[in-house]
């Protein structure tokens, strides 16, 4: 089955960039693109496409007030944007965002983005993630799952919860990017999370955050 999708941004490089990535996956077909939030309403409406990339700061309507209209009828929303605010975050993920992105996350993430809104989860960017996350206090309840990690899990763990992509994990560990991969999905299974967002949660939440992974770990 193949992602639908149309891109919302005022700038023409950033829509060819992202539909090169797009259209370079198996299962992901751009299927429009929007200079305005008005325009890339239209064209939602009309081409009814499974997944909308909004950037905020569009003429016409902004990404934040596309995202509210597209609410609930129909195409999942992931905003992707230059500027790291956390009350855009949150204004975003209140009125329906699938997901949040910062264009600088690079094409793994964007693809991993909109999977993660078809499966109805959201992804976003871990920069933001981490600065969020500090705020939590330490959750009793979460201990549990993270002792059952391995201590390469938990490396990766802790890098994945300090915002590190696949690539700086891979580089900070020595190892393969797809092993790193492996890793992931299965410290995601023993902590019964979704996606890195979750595992990040968890580290935060035992202090286990921050820190750079052990290379000899």
């Amino acid at each position: 089955m193949t992602t639908r999708i149309l891109i919302a941004d005022d700038q023409e490089n950033v829509r060819i960039g992202f539909r090169l990535v797009l259209d370079s996956q198996p299962d992901m077909t751009v299927v429009g693109e929007a200079a305005t939030g008005t325009a890339a309403l239209d064209l939602a409406r009309h081409l009814r496409p499974d997944v909308v990339l909004a950037d905020i700061r569009m003429p016409g309507l902004d990404g934040l007030e596309l995202t509210r209209r597209l609410a609930g009828t129909g195409p999942r929303v992931v905003v992707v944007t230059t500027f790291d605010h956390d009350d855009y975050l949150t204004t975003a993920l209140r009125d329906g965002a699938c997901g949040f992105l910062l264009k600088r996350s690079g094409p793994a993430l964007l693809i991993e983005a909109v999977r993660a809104a078809m499966a109805g989860d959201t992804l976003i960017s871990p920069q933001l993630t981490v600065r969020l996350l500090r705020r939590l206090q330490p959750l009793p309840s979460a201990a549990a799952g993270v002792s059952g990690l391995t201590g390469r899990e938990r490396d990766v763990a802790r890098a994945v919860a300090a915002g590190g992509t696949n690539a700086e994990i891979a580089e900070s560990l020595s190892i393969s990017a797809g092993t790193v991969k492996t890793h992931v999905a299965s410290i995601q299974a023993k902590l019964g999370v979704r996606n890195r967002v979750g595992i990040a949660a968890r580290m935060w939440a035992v202090g286990e955050a921050g820190g750079p992974p052990d290379p000899a770990g």
